[in-house]
């Protein structure tokens, strides 16, 4: 049986930091490209390690003046160089020197489960990499908190949207709070949308989830039975939680999984949905009011866009045959108003 990944050591984290240094010092010789190799062999998480470093490496060097001027990072007293020893060579294993120590304070940083923030602005993604090898992709408008202790791993969802492929660790489960809910694994693969306080939306796409809705999302006012505490997702559930009408689970096609996570390609797909549904996903990605009048909001539409093109969208809506519409913009405000063609 293969040996569960667990969080990487300082060990990993140094050498990372020199591995990222020494890359941007130049090339390697073939030996040390074996050693690399060989490194990045060894655990799943090597890789994200010196991802994450090679990009702190490069960051680094334009905030190293500013760190050591804040006392941050000590410099050794400038010595005359060897001749045999390039200007690069030194600035390299300088910059090798503070990674390691940087490293090594991010890690038990990490260790003591202080949060990193993460937040995505209008109409942007971004695909990051946790310490223990989680891969998490944020939508547009997303804010995360994460915190990556030694009994658990803890991510609050402030709003958003993202999407998890979260590395087994049976002794640390893995969190994801909402405002309307909380999911608990150990590893799999899912995705969740909190784009409001009371509404929760969580699909599986593998292993399986415990999903436990807040009491203001699990069950509608009229509700005479109280909901189950938590519900157990598979492979292909999708669970809807909102305060209006309580709880759902439902098994999705294939198709219907692929157009729920078509967002991490850019695009979103409408399948008969009322044109008011489609408006605030829009919305929400851009930033922008959009409304539609009544009678426009109910028109259903079912097509493909992409979500970065949002005058695209207004063109195609204006081309829609089955769906009589006209959309007028307001250049001062940048607002957009969707009413019928027959409406003055």
């Amino acid at each position: 049986m293969n040996a569960l990944p667990s969080q990487p050591s300082p060990a990993a984290h140094a050498e990372a930091a020199l591995w990222a240094a020494r890359l941007d010092g130049g090339t390697l010789e073939a030996a040390d490209r074996v050693a690399l190799d060989t490194w990045l062999a060894a655990s799943p998480a090597h890789r994200a390690l010196l991802s994450s470093y090679c990009q702190f490496s490069a960051d680094l060097e334009l905030q190293l003046p500013a760190l050591v001027g804040a006392g941050r990072i000590n410099l050794p007293p400038p010595a005359v160089p060897r001749r045999s020893w390039s200007f690069k060579l030194l600035t390299t294993c300088t910059l090798a020197a503070a990674a390691v120590a940087i490293a090594l304070t991010v890690h038990f940083t990490r260790s003591a489960a202080l949060p990193e923030t993460f937040a995505t602005a209008v109409a942007q993604r971004q695909s990051i990499t946790l310490a223990d090898g989680t891969r998490v992709e944020l939508n547009a408008r997303t804010s995360l908190q994460i915190a990556l202790g030694r009994t658990e791993r803890r991510v609050r969802l402030a709003s958003g949207e993202a999407f998890f492929q979260v590395t087994k660790d049976p002794s640390r489960p893995f969190i994801v709070e909402t405002p309307a809910g909380a999911v608990r694994v150990t590893g799999t693969t899912f995705n969740v949308l909190a784009e409001s306080p009371s509404a929760l939306d969580v699909t599986v796409v593998e292993g399986s989830v415990q999903v436990h809705p807040a009491a203001s999302a699990s069950a509608p006012p009229a509700s005479s039975l109280p909901p189950p505490a938590s519900y157990s997702l598979a492979a292909g559930d999708h669970l809807s939680a909102r305060a209006t009408s309580g709880v759902t689970v439902k098994k999705l096609s294939a198709a219907a999984l692929a157009n729920t996570l078509a967002w991490r390609r850019g695009t979103v797909v409408f399948d008969d949905v009322p044109l008011a549904e489609a408006l605030a996903r829009f919305a929400h990605y851009h930033g922008r009011d959009i409304t539609a009048s009544s009678g426009a909001a109910r028109l259903h539409i079912s097509s493909r866009f992409s979500l970065d093109d949002l005058e695209g969208f207004f063109v195609s809506l204006g081309e829609m045959e089955l769906v009589p519409v006209k959309i007028t913009r307001d250049p001062a405000s940048g607002s957009y108003h969707i009413s019928l063609r027959t409406e003055k």
